[in-house]
C-alpha cells in the first residue's frame, strides 16, 4: 500500500475496532492521519502508543454537526488537505422493535447515517481538489435486514443507498466513493450496542473468537480504498448472507430467523 505515503486520511471513530485498526495500520504505511472520538482516555492512549508519528486526534460526536464540522476544519489546519474521508464511526442495537423505545433508532441513525453524511459534506471539497476517496464502512446489514437491529439494518441501508447516489453524482469528478460491508468482525460494537432503552448492552453474546480480526477488516478496507473499488462484502458468511438474500430472499428469511432465534426467542 505505498501509495498511501503522505496521503492525509480522516478515520472517524478511531478508537476502538475497525476503526482504531485503520489508524495503526495507516500509520505504518507512512499516511497522515486524524482521527475522532467521544472517548478523550482513549484518543490520548492512542496518540501515546503513537509517539513522533503523524496522527491528529480530536474528541467530538458524529452525530453533531458542529462537531463534524469543527473536527474536519481542525484537521485542514493541522495537515492542509484531504485525500481520504473513511466513515467508520458506528453504533448497533439490540432490542426487538415491538420493545425498543424510538429514542434507540434516533441515535443509531444519527451516529451511523448522519455522521456520514455530516462529515462527508465538510471534507468533499478538499477530497474533490485531490480527486481523492469518500469511504464508508456499512454492514451486511446494509444489504439484509436482520432482527433485533431494525435501527442498525435501516441506517446501513441509508449509507448504501445515500453512497451509491453520491459515486454516480461524483463520476466525472475523479473522486472514488466506496462502501465497505464487513460481515462478523472482533470489535467493541457489540459490547456498545444500544438496548430497547437507546441504553449500552455492555455485552455480546456472539463469539467473537471465531470472527474476522479488526486489523484483518483493516487491511482488506485499505486495498480496496487503494485499487479505487466501488464496494466490498467481507466474510464467506456475509458474501453468502448477501447472495442469498438477492437471490432466494424467502430462504434467506428462514436462515437469518435460525441464526438469531432460539424457541421463538431473540438468542443473538
Amino acid at each position: 500500500m505505498s501509495s498511501l505515503q503522505n496521503k492525509v486520511v480522516v478515520v472517524t471513530g478511531g478508537s476502538d475496532g475497525i476503526g482504531r485498526a485503520l489508524v495503526e495500520t495507516l500509520l505504518q504505511q507512512g499516511a497522515k492521519v486524524a482521527t475522532c472520538s467521544r472517548n478523550y482516555d482513549k484518543l490520548y492512549q492512542l496518540q501515546t502508543l503513537n509517539p513522533n508519528k503523524p496522527l491528529f486526534t480530536y474528541q467530538a460526536d458524529v452525530s453533531s454537526e458542529q462537531d463534524c464540522r469543527t473536527f474536519i476544519e481542525q484537521v485542514v489546519k493541522a495537515y492542509g488537505t484531504i485525500d481520504i474521508l473513511i466513515n467508520n464511526a458506528g453504533i448497533s442495537m439490540r432490542a426487538l422493535f415491538e420493545d425498543t423505545e424510538l429514542e434507540t433508532l434516533r441515535k443509531v441513525m444519527d451516529i451511523n447515517f448522519w455522521g456520514t453524511v455530516y462529515c462527508t459534506k465538510f471534507a468533499l471539497p478538499y477530497i474533490i481538489k485531490q480527486k481523492g476517496t469518500v469511504a464508508g464502512i456499512s454492514s451486511v446489514a446494509g444489504y439484509r435486514g436482520l432482527p433485533g437491529r431494525s435501527g442498525y439494518s435501516a441506517s446501513k441501508f441509508a449509507v448504501n443507498g445515500w453512497m451509491e447516489a453520491l459515486r454516480t453524482e461524483l463520476m466525472e469528478s475523479g473522486v472514488n466513493v466506496i462502501w465497505v460491508c464487513p460481515g462478523f468482525t472482533a470489535s467493541n460494537i457489540r459490547n456498545a450496542a444500544l438496548d430497547q432503552d437507546a441504553k449500552p448492552t455492555g455485552e455480546t453474546k456472539m463469539d467473537e473468537g471465531k470472527m474476522m480480526t479488526a486489523e484483518e477488516c483493516a487491511t482488506h478496507i485499505l486495498d480496496a480504498i487503494v485499487k479505487r473499488r466501488r464496494t466490498l462484502v467481507l466474510t464467506g458468511t456475509g458474501k453468502q448472507a448477501v447472495y442469498m438474500n438477492r437471490f432466494f430472499p424467502a430462504l434467506a428469511d428462514k436462515l437469518v430467523r435460525k441464526f438469531y432465534y432460539k424457541d421463538g426467542k431473540l438468542v443473538k
